[in-house]
């Protein structure tokens, strides 16, 4: 459901600025979600390939679009049809709705495939849609798409930790406990603000930069963002947590050995792009190329960048680096079933 459109001059990275139609949607479903929609000035009245956003763990829609290198524009001037949505709990979607925070299973049997459905009523049923998830937002991806059939043309996730703490004994030891606690003790699934989080990385972010920083989890990569964006991305992009979806995600029950989850993924042969971040503290490559390994597609890549875990998506080498892989895989993909984002309308058969 569109409320309105209108046309809006932002940022693409830095100084680089650009014309986008942007719309606000609603996506009807079990909870109501929030969702934006972005195109090029010039592209808004063409068939075009569609992109679908999903943010990360504890964040929104703010991890692709910030006020000074925005992802999102990214894409939507490389010609595709972006769509940004918010999780429930996260964003706008908190202000549609029930604000109580979701378990995965929700994300990915109802957000996700919902979100799907609203895409698909404004793209048409022949243009394709990709999937291009951030951490927990690639998670969600794998666990949904083998329900979703031909609605979805390819998956790209960024920094996804297919088994969560592989590579990271830190990660693994501190959360894990946490989690266990979490359980043992039967605690809801209470919503936490990650505001008080976002506050204190941002008031040692100078100490954080520091060659001899002690802690072993950081979520960037030292010296990778420049002040601003880091700064924006903090304030912005983080959002909340549930304490269910936390200890879900933390003891690895979603994508453990021999679940049904699993197996339906092995089994998917979309085409898949899969991107690690050799100095990711958060999702290290040994637990992000699992999916790789497990997927049976006949069509797959992998890719090691030398970020972190914020960084892989804004940092200031992101635009050349990850931004432009993603983009030419789905350009690629895209252009294969005719719809290239190079063309203004769809190629004639």
């Amino acid at each position: 459901m569109i409320h309105h459109g209108f046309i809006t001059h932002q940022t693409v990275n830095g100084r680089d600025v650009d014309t986008f139609y942007k719309e606000l949607l609603t996506v009807v479903g079990t909870v109501p979600l929030a969702m934006v929609r972005k195109r090029h000035a010039s592209r808004r009245g063409d068939p075009l390939p569609a992109i679908l956003l999903i943010h990360g763990f504890g964040q929104n829609r703010y991890a692709w679009h910030l006020p000074s290198r925005s992802f999102a524009n990214h894409l939507a001037r490389a010609g595709f049809d972006v769509f940004n949505v918010d999780l429930r709990g996260h964003g706008r979607s908190r202000e549609l709705g029930p604000a109580r925070m979701g378990t995965l299973e929700e994300y990915y049997r109802e957000d996700l495939p919902a979100a799907i459905d609203e895409v698909r009523s404004h793209i048409g049923k022949d243009a394709p849609l990709y999937l291009v998830g951030h951490s927990l937002g690639g998670l969600v991806s794998y666990a949904s798409a083998p329900a979703l059939g031909d609605a979805i043309a390819g998956i790209a996730t960024i920094g996804s930790p297919f088994a969560f703490g592989d590579g990271s004994h830190a990660v693994l030891r501190g959360l894990s406990f946490a989690a266990k606690f979490a359980n043992r003790n039967g605690l809801p699934n209470i919503k936490m603000s990650l505001r008080e989080v976002s506050t204190a990385l941002r008031s040692i972010r100078a100490i954080a930069e520091m060659r001899l920083y002690p802690i072993p989890i950081r979520g960037w990569h030292r010296g990778a963002l420049e002040p601003l964006v880091l700064d924006e991305h903090l304030r912005l992009a983080f959002d909340h947590v549930g304490l269910g979806e936390f200890t879900e995600l933390v003891s690895a029950q979603l994508f453990r050995e021999g679940s049904s989850e699993t197996e339906a993924f092995s089994r998917l042969e979309l085409p898949l792009l899969v991107i690690a971040g050799t100095n990711d503290d958060l999702a290290p490559p040994r637990s992000v190329k699992k999916a790789f390994d497990r997927s049976r597609s006949k069509e797959k890549t992998y890719l090691e960048l030398p970020f972190g875990h914020i960084d892989l998506l804004v940092g200031r080498n992101a635009p050349d680096t990850t931004w432009r892989s993603v983009t030419e895989w789905a350009r690629k993909l895209a252009t294969a079933r005719g719809f290239s984002p190079d063309l203004p309308t769809k190629k004639s058969a």
